[in-house]
C-alpha cells in the first residue's frame, strides 16, 4: 500500500518576529525533507506569530510579511508545505485556479488569514480562513477578511483539503465542502488554539466526529507556547475515518510529528462532483491545485510515530501551562530575572516554585520584607521555600519605612481610627521595593494574587498588584494548594523533588496586615468563595441560581458586588496566564462605571 508521509511542525512562534519565524519554518521544512515527508504543516499565522493584533494595521508590517514567502518558497522542492500567514486584501495574490486576481474593492482592507501552500520552490496557491471568531480572547473579525474558497490539492493520487482553525468546528463548514464536493481524502487543518482546561478533549471529540462524519484522515496541527496571557499547548493529533487517534503530538513543547497515512487507490464513481472546476464546485469555491507526485518510501515509519495520546491529570496539565507561559513571557520580552515577593504563604511559594521550574534558580530573586505584623512562622517557612528552591532570598524589613509612612501622615489621620489604610501602606510598601528592584536591575516582577483574591478585589492598587506579569491570576484559591500538593508529590525526571515545604501547604491563609488576621475575616471560606465565583465568573449563573446550590443569599449577594465593585482594580492589574475558560481580562469584559446589578 501507498502511504503519504505527513510532518507536522509544532512551532513556538515569536509574534512580529517574521525574519526569526520564517527562519525557523524553513529549517524545519529541511528537516521533513531528511525524514522524507510528502507533506509539511506548520500552526495559523505561523509567519506572524498568534495573534498579531493590531500589528496588521500597520501596512509595512504586512509587505514585510509578503517579504517572507519567497524564502519559504525557495526551500519547498520536493515537498508540499503549508504554512500560517497573512495575505493582504487589494494586493495581487495566486489563487487555486492559477490566475492572478485582484480582490475587489468591496472587500474592504482586511487581510485574509491564509495557509500558503508551497510547493517545487514556487507558491502554487492558498487557502483563506472563512470561519472567524470573535468571542472570548478571539477578536479576528476586527482584522480578517472571510474567506471564499475551498481548494483541494491534488497531490499524485490523493485529494487533500486544507482549512483553518475555527473552520473544522462547523460540522457543515469546509471540511464538509471540500470532501462531499471536492473529494478530499485528507483534511489538513492548521491551528493557533489557546490552552484553557478541558480543551484538549473538546477537541478530541470533535477531530474524531469529524472524521467518522466523513470518513476521512484528520490531521490537526497547532501552535505551542506563551503569547501574553495566551498559552498554546501543542498536542496536535493526527484521527483515521473511524475517529481513532494514530498519532499525537507532545503537550507543551516543540515537536516534529511523522506520520504515514494509507493511500487507498479505488476508482471513484464517474460523477460530476469530481470533475475539476465543474460549474457546482465553482459555486462551492472549490478548485483544485494539480502536483503530479509519486510517493516511494525505503522504510517503514511505525517505530517513529508517537502513537499514544500521553495522558496527563489535571493538575499536571495546569502546571504545565502555567511553567511555559512564565518561561516564554520572561523570554520573549528578553528579560534577564525574575523578583517574587515571598511572605510565608501559598501564592507567593507556588509562583516562586513555577517561576524556578520555568526559568531555572539563578533566574529567581525571592525578596522577604516582614513588616511588625510577619511572623516567625512566616520568616522561618520563607527561608525554608529559599533553600529548597535554590533561589537567593533578599531581606528588606519594610518596619523603618511603615513608621515613617505613619510619622507623616499622622497630623491628617489623628482623628481616625486605624484601618484598612494602614494595611494597604504596608502592601505598597512592599510593591514600592520590588519594582525599585525591577527597575535598578531588570528583573520582572512576579505578582502572586490568585483568581479569587482578584475576583472580590482582596489586593491592593499599587501595592501586592504591582508588577509585570500575574502567574497565578487565573488560579482560584483551592487549586493553588492542590497544585502545591501535585507538584510536591511529582515523581517525574523533568522537574527535581525539592518544593514547598509542608507547613506553608497546611496554614491559614493570612496577609499579616494586622494582629492575629486571617483572609476569612473578610472573605467567605475559600472552598465556598470559589464555587460561587466560579459559578458567577466562569458561568455567568445568577444570585438566584447560585443560592440553589446551598449557599446563604446573603453570602452570595456580597460575593457579587465585591465582583463588580473591582473592576476598576483589575483593569489596572498586569496580565496573567489564562488557563479556565473564562480569565478575567480579554474573556470577561465589564464597564467599570456600572450601575446594573442583577436583582435575580
Amino acid at each position: 500500500m501507498m502511504k503519504l508521509r505527513l510532518a507536522m511542525i509544532q512551532m513556538n512562534a515569536v509574534v512580529g518576529d517574521l525574519e526569526g519565524n520564517t527562519r525557523i519554518i524553513c529549517q524545519w521544512i529541511r528537516e521533513a525533507k531528511k525524514a522524507k515527508a510528502d507533506v509539511v504543516v506548520f500552526p495559523e499565522l505561523a509567519v506572524t506569530g498568534y495573534p498579531p493584533e493590531d500589528l496588521l494595521f500597520m501596512p509595512e508590517f504586512l509587505r514585510d510579511v509578503d517579504r517572507m514567502r519567497n524564502r519559504m518558497a525557495k526551500v519547498s522542492g520536493g515537498i508540499m508545505a503549508v504554512v500560517g500567514s497573512v495575505a493582504r486584501q487589494g494586493e495581487i495574490i495566486l489563487t487555486p485556479h492559477f490566475q492572478l486576481i485582484r480582490p475587489d474593492s468591496t472587500d474592504g482592507q482586511k487581510p485574509l488569514n491564509v495557509a500558503w501552500i508551497f510547493e517545487g520552490g514556487r507558491l502554487v496557491g492558498g487557502y483563506a480562513k472563512q470561519k472567524l471568531p470573535n468571542y472570548g480572547v478571539f477578536d479576528e473579525q476586527r482584522y480578517f477578511q472571510e474567506g471564499k474558497t475551498n481548494p483541494v490539492v491534488a497531490l499524485g493520487a490523493v485529494r487533500i483539503g486544507i482549512n483553518i482553525c475555527e473552520d473544522i468546528w462547523f460540522h457543515d463548514g469546509p471540511v464538509c465542502t471540500q470532501v462531499k464536493h471536492g473529494g478530499a481524502d485528507f483534511i489538513l487543518n492548521i491551528n493557533a488554539s489557546p490552552y484553557h482546561i478541558g480543551k484538549t478533549q473538546d477537541r478530541q471529540r470533535m477531530l474524531a466526529q469529524r472524521a467518522k462524519e466523513h470518513g476521512v484522515f484528520v490531521s490537526y496541527t497547532n501552535m505551542v507556547g506563551g503569547q501574553d496571557e495566551l498559552v498554546f499547548d501543542g498536542n496536535s493529533l493526527v484521527v483515521d475515518p473511524s475517529g481513532e487517534i494514530m498519532a499525537a503530538g507532545r503537550s507543551f513543547e516543540e515537536d516534529l510529528l511523522l506520520t504515514d497515512l494509507p493511500i487507498v487507490t479505488k476508482p471513484k464513481k464517474p460523477s460530476k462532483r469530481f470533475v475539476a472546476n465543474s460549474s457546482a464546485q465553482k459555486k462551492r469555491g472549490i478548485s483544485f491545485i494539480q502536483i503530479p507526485w509519486s510517493y516511494s518510501r525505503s522504510q517503514d515509519l511505525s517505530h517513529a510515530v508517537h502513537d499514544s495520546l500521553v495522558s496527563m491529570t489535571e493538575p499536571e496539565e495546569i502546571y504545565r501551562a502555567l511553567v511555559l507561559g512564565v518561561r516564554d513571557y520572561v523570554r520573549k520580552n528578553e528579560f534577564s530575572n525574575v523578583v517574587v515577593g515571598i511572605s510565608g504563604g501559598i501564592d507567593s511559594a507556588l509562583t516562586a516554585l513555577i517561576a524556578r521550574d520555568a526559568l531555572g534558580a539563578s533566574k529567581v530573586v525571592g525578596v522577604m520584607m516582614p513588616s511588625p505584623y510577619t511572623s516567625s512562622m512566616s520568616k522561618h517557612d520563607s527561608k525554608l521555600l529559599a533553600k529548597n528552591l535554590g533561589i537567593d532570598l533578599l531581606n528588606l524589613p519594610i518596619n523603618t519605612i511603615f513608621k515613617a509612612y505613619l510619622k507623616e501622615l499622622q497630623p491628617l489621620f489623628k482623628r481616625f481610627s486605624v484601618n484598612v489604610t494602614e494595611e494597604n501602606l504596608q502592601a505598597r510598601i512592599r510593591g514600592t521595593l520590588l519594582m525599585a528592584l525591577s527597575n535598578k536591575f531588570g528583573y520582572l516582577v512576579l505578582t502572586t494574587g490568585n483568581k479569587s483574591e482578584m475576583s472580590v478585589g482582596y489586593a491592593t492598587l499599587y501595592g501586592d498588584m504591582a508588577g509585570g506579569f500575574a502567574v497565578i491570576k487565573d488560579i482560584p484559591k483551592m487549586r493553588v494548594y492542590e497544585l502545591a500538593r501535585w507538584r510536591s508529590g511529582y515523581q517525574g525526571s523533568d522537574f527535581d523533588q525539592m518544593s514547598i515545604p509542608e507547613r506553608i501547604q497546611v496554614r491559614a491563609p493570612s496577609a499579616e496586615l494586622k494582629a492575629n488576621q486571617t483572609d476569612q475575616d473578610s472573605l467567605p471560606a475559600y472552598p465556598e468563595l470559589d464555587a460561587i465565583l466560579q459559578a458567577y465568573v466562569e458561568k455567568n449563573q445568577s444570585k438566584k441560581t447560585i443560592a440553589k446550590f446551598g449557599y446563604s443569599e446573603r453570602v452570595v449577594q456580597k460575593v457579587l458586588r465585591l465582583v463588580e465593585r473591582s473592576e476598576y482594580k483589575r483593569r489596572q492589574s498586569p496580565i496573567g496566564i489564562k488557563i479556565t475558560a473564562r480569565a478575567l481580562g480579554k474573556d470577561r469584559r465589564m464597564p467599570i462605571t456600572n450601575r446594573y446589578f442583577p436583582r435575580v
